[in-house]
């Protein structure tokens, strides 16, 4: 069947329609003919997949990656770097004005070079192969040579031996140390902070962006204030890479190997007005008051209902919102939107190659 492609949706999969009811395309692009093969077909949409391009885009460019067909997790190396960052801008654009029903300011999108920027990965082994899980399977695709991965981590790869279970890569943002399935700790670099990781601890992937990300993070913070409380703090790094602008801080983090990392990295950088808690944000959140300043940083699910209920019983004077998914981020911005307007999103390609886009988002408290 042909069909032609006449945008992008969320998950960078083109869309048509076959009798008025919505198709999925993978690996198409706008305008573009192409013909297709229905994969699955559901009571409200297709999902289908381009098995030949019979008009291409200007957009499209050759795919440099073997395992592209098979891996699905370069959902975006058929197009070009260009567009790609072009295609996240407008995404965030839309989903803050179709979700959140918000009219506010975009900045241009933050992008770095588009591979080897990931200084951690998880593979997966059996039966004398480690590598990635095929798209919606168990099947591993042996891995040589990921485009995506820091070069160090790379290298590492053509020398494992199997291990009975995951493997988990990471080397800090200088590529000089790296971690294999141990628990011992590196060291690594942002700006003038230095951090601990150990191998399950969270940090952000990207080792070119994480300096740009944080400092957007002290651009919104526009005032030296009294009191923060960074939820969902992971190792302690916004906390710490802001704690001159702020005289208190509070870190909150369900995570125990995050927290033990967080104190560590407190020492290192000789930071005293930081105090961390473990435990679930939902737990804590409703025990504050007097508080100037929050930072939040969920995971991909966004805020829960209580979070963001207490966050406007706290009231505070300012909110920097760091999200990994732009449709829950849209959908926490409305739920706030009754106490702050949001002063600016800034897109971040932190997980260029694929449909990912984080984005720092200022709140301000609205005048009563």
């Amino acid at each position: 069947m042909k069909v032609r492609i006449e945008k992008l949706d969320n998950f960078g999969r083109g869309i048509t329609y076959i009798n008025d009811k919505i198709c999925f395309v993978e690996k198409a692009l706008p305008n573009e003919l192409v013909e297709i093969e229905i994969l699955n077909e559901k009571s409200k949409y297709f999902e289908a997949k381009a098995i030949s391009i019979i008009e291409s885009s200007t957009d499209r460019i050759e795919v440099d990656c073997p395992y592209y067909d098979t891996c699905g997790g370069c959902s975006l190396r058929h197009m070009s770097y260009l567009k790609e960052n072009i295609y996240k801008e407008e995404k965030v654009k839309e989903l803050l004005n179709h979700i959140g029903k918000l009219d506010v300011k975009v900045n241009s999108i933050i992008y770095g070079p588009e591979n080897n920027y990931r200084n951690k990965v998880t593979l997966h082994n059996s039966k004398n192969k480690i590598g990635y899980f095929a798209k919606g399977t168990k099947n591993i695709i042996e891995i040589k040579n990921c485009l995506l991965l820091d070069n160090k981590i790379n290298e590492v790869i053509l020398e494992l031996k199997l291990y009975d279970k995951d493997i988990i890569i990471r080397t800090s943002n200088d590529s000089k140390d790296i971690i294999i399935n141990d628990n011992k700790t590196i060291m690594t670099n942002v700006g003038n902070k230095k951090y601990f990781l150990s191998k399950d601890s969270f940090f952000q992937v990207n080792k070119y962006l994480t300096k740009d990300l944080y400092d957007l993070i002290r651009k919104g913070i526009n005032k030296k204030y009294n009191t923060c409380l960074d939820l969902y703090c992971g190792t302690g790094t916004i906390g710490i890479y802001i704690s001159d602008l702020v005289d208190k801080i509070v870190g909150i983090d369900y995570s125990k190997s995050n927290i033990i990392d967080a104190e560590k990295n407190k020492k290192l950088n000789n930071i005293d007005n930081i105090s961390f808690i473990c435990d679930k944000v939902e737990n804590r959140i409703e025990k504050f008051k007097s508080i100037d300043l929050i930072i939040v940083d969920p995971p991909r699910a966004g805020l829960d209902n209580k979070t963001k209920k207490y966050l406007q019983i706290i009231n505070p004077e300012r909110i920097i919102y760091v999200s990994c998914d732009p449709v829950t981020l849209a959908r926490d911005l409305k739920d706030l939107s009754d106490s702050y307007k949001v002063l600016e999103v800034t897109p971040v390609n932190m997980f260029p190659r694929t449909y990912h886009v984080e984005c720092i988002s200022v709140l301000e408290r609205k005048k009563r």
